[in-house]
């Protein structure tokens, strides 16, 4: 019969937590719905029986002693095999370097933390620094992540001596059964602190405000999330840092829109200026730029301006901006404008209004007018 632990993947001092963890994992993996195959199907009622015995406090003391998973005991058929007849027999190792004998680290990792910035469309074009206010777990400046009061230190567990474990005897139908768990006293760790850090309650940390310089690189994009390693919180009793994500959102901007690496504006052109021609200047996000507009440009037309649009955030070569053009007829006239304008259709000779060959691409720039520059 195969072992419980060995099919969940976990130690035999695991706790009901990380049992739950290693069952959701498997069963999403070998579940029939997701994972068809018949070993899948045999390996998924293997690993829900061993969730079954280990999740329930009393069937997994009777498998730790021995006992079948039905309850009874089945001699060695409740072991995964020699080793764990063994390290159930003499207690997992104690003294002699097994899982079960090696006492807990208060030292963890901290977790990762994840902060959400709102940059300017300009912020995009180069890049920009930002320092940003965290509210994170940081390092106590009273006991610097002993988690003792300064002066003291941790003691060895007069109950464990040190194990993080303790052994206890059971008498069972195979003989004397010597079993290791936690230390009650020490919760694990082999010692105990008697004299705690008042400024962080003996955790090692406190919660504190912190400012975290950022330079954050040009061409990001909503969405993006940017990882600053070691930034995120201190560990438990002054354990590594943890992760921080920066999660970027570039907020709209009422003139330039962007694809890509380029940037998008419309620019609104009288009748008059489209018609004869002119230059002007605007202002893009990095200076003014100056266009030469042809005679006769006509909406939809698209001018691009190379090198003004955003750098990429892999590489060096800015994209470009792009302008599309919008002809403004005027709507209100004078007479004397009137005048003017029919004189001009009158010289000019215009067609009466037709129907003319069908062309995708005039639908298409006039749909979107950027696409077909």
């Amino acid at each position: 019969m195969a072992d419980h632990y060995e099919v969940l993947g976990v130690a035999r001092d695991a706790s009901p937590d990380e049992i739950k963890k290693a069952y959701r994992r498997l069963a999403r993996e070998l579940h029939p719905d997701v994972n068809p195959g018949e070993d899948a199907s045999e390996r998924f009622k293997l690993v829900t029986h061993a969730y079954d015995v280990l999740s329930d406090p009393e069937q997994r003391q009777r498998y730790d002693m021995g006992g079948d998973s039905a309850g009874g005991f089945g001699g060695a058929a409740g072991f995964g095999g020699f080793s764990d007849i063994f390290e159930t027999f003499f207690g997992g190792g104690a003294g002699g370097g097994g899982r079960a004998g090696r006492p807990r680290s208060r030292r963890e990792r901290g977790q990762d933390a994840l902060v959400r910035v709102t940059l300017e469309l300009g912020d995009v074009v180069f890049g920009v620094h930002r320092d940003i206010e965290v509210d994170t777990a940081v390092l106590c400046d009273t006991c610097q992540g002993s988690c003792c009061q300064p002066g003291t230190q941790p003691v060895t567990c007069d109950v464990c001596h040190g194990a993080g474990n303790v052994q206890r005897t059971v008498r069972s139908l195979l003989g004397n059964v010597v079993t290791s768990q936690p230390c009650n006293v020490c919760q694990g760790y082999g010692t105990t602190i008697p004299y705690p850090c008042t400024t962080c309650q003996g955790q090692g940390r406190v919660r504190a405000r912190r400012t975290v310089s950022l330079d954050i690189p040009a061409g990001v994009e909503t969405g993006l999330r940017l990882q600053l390693p070691g930034s995120g919180e201190v560990g438990p009793a002054g354990g590594p840092n943890g992760d921080l994500y920066l999660e970027v959102t570039v907020a709209p901007h009422d003139v330039f829109s962007r694809e890509g690496d380029d940037l998008l504006a419309t620019l609104e052109v009288s009748m008059p200026d489209a018609v004869l021609g002119t230059s002007t200047t605007i202002e893009s996000l990095d200076g003014p730029v100056e266009l030469e507009l042809r005679p006769g440009v006509q909406s939809g037309d698209v001018l691009t301006v190379k090198g003004r649009g955003i750098t990429p955030l892999r590489g060096s070569t800015r994209g470009d901006l792009r302008v599309g053009v919008h002809v403004v007829t005027p709507t209100r006239l004078d007479a004397k404008e009137r005048a003017l304008i029919e004189e001009l259709k009158k010289r000019t000779k215009s067609p009466t209004p037709q129907l003319a060959e069908f062309h995708q691409g005039l639908f298409a720039k006039l749909r979107d007018r950027f696409r077909n520059s």
